[in-house]
């Protein structure tokens, strides 16, 4: 057994997709080893296949059911499927056995903010508003650069779906079937980018997602912000080893995804002109805002010689009709 490969964290956390083949051939020749498992585990995560790596991690634990990192890579891909509850008890039972791993102690926190959250929202903040047939819940959850609110409203029409965004403001309208309509106006705890922010209707939900201003944690959607913020800091993200610097990498695959991901529809337009916002002059932004604004959202021109020396009249489609809300 002295030619036994080994599968350090160092030499997966330098390729871990060449790690996880090599773990999986590793595996075929040896079937009982708790700890490749583990480290395939460990390789799952970094490359974000978190159900593989919970099935590898409890895997790991049929063989060695005494093993804390395996109780760490478990908990871990738990929390990141968003089963806050099943995570911590895996972080629980890890730290049972080796007390001395300061991460458990940050990831259950993590957890028991998540879940109380989830309780505590859903309590005070979920709203919900009877219609003829249903109830209609709206739930919230955030990332470093954005607050996502989701609104439970099945099939719903796209021209049936208002949304708009000022610096603090949230308001969301959609006709149902039912004579009843559904409204969402919120005051937000703290400023959002309103040109940065877009919503997409799914079949079960409708997806709103807020550009924040500042890289800050919101502890609530709404109410008033207090002085004392919390900032997000990717350097002290918790880590299932000493090598943090990979669970920062995690944290900036995660914003090149929301940076490259792709639109479509509504959502891809609004991104494009998005797009020709932030790269544009100062006089392209003055005429973007001061033609959006004037028009009531109908126009939008990038010249400001021709918008700046006028009021830009309401300019609606032909096929509709322009009223004031």
């Amino acid at each position: 057994m002295a030619n036994e490969p080994s599968f350090p964290d160092s030499v997966i956390d330098e390729d871990p997709k060449k790690a996880l083949e090599d773990l999986s051939r590793a595996l075929e020749q040896k079937t009982d080893s708790a700890e490749w498992y583990c480290q395939r585990a460990y390789a799952h995560i970094l490359l974000k296949n978190y159900s593989n790596a919970v099935t590898d991690a409890k895997k790991a634990l049929e063989f060695k059911p005494n093993c804390a990192t395996a109780f760490l890579r478990l908990g871990i891909a738990e929390y990141h499927l968003k089963n806050y509850q099943s995570s911590r008890e895996a972080f629980e039972e890890g730290q049972k056995i080796d007390g001395s791993e300061g991460s458990f102690n940050v990831w259950i926190k993590r957890c028991e903010e998540n879940m109380d959250l989830g309780k505590h929202e859903v309590t005070s903040e979920m709203t919900t508003q009877k219609t003829a047939s249903q109830k209609i819940k709206y739930d919230w959850y955030q990332t470093e650069s954005q607050v996502i609110v989701t609104i439970m409203i099945r099939n719903a029409q796209k021209d049936a779906v208002k949304v708009q965004f000022e610096d603090k403001k949230l308001n969301a309208a959609v006709k149902l079937a039912s004579e009843d309509d559904f409204n969402l106006n919120i005051d937000l705890l703290h400023p959002i980018v309103p040109s940065q922010c877009t919503f997409k209707i799914i079949a079960s939900k409708i997806e709103i997602k807020m550009k924040k201003a500042e890289a800050i944690r919101w502890e609530k959607l709404v109410g008033e912000a207090v002085a004392d913020v919390k900032h997000f800091t990717p350097d002290k993200y918790p880590s299932s080893s000493l090598h943090t610097r990979n669970w920062d990498k995690l944290v900036e695959d995660i914003k090149e995804e929301e940076k490259n991901e792709k639109p479509e529809g509504d959502a891809a337009l609004n991104k494009l002109f998005q797009q020709i916002y932030s790269d544009g002059t100062d006089e392209v932004k003055r005429a973007m805002n001061k033609s959006f604004m004037e028009s009531g959202g109908t126009v939008l021109s990038t010249n400001w010689t021709d918008v700046g020396k006028r009021k830009v009249d309401v300019c609606p489609p032909d096929d509709a009709e322009y009223k004031k809300f």
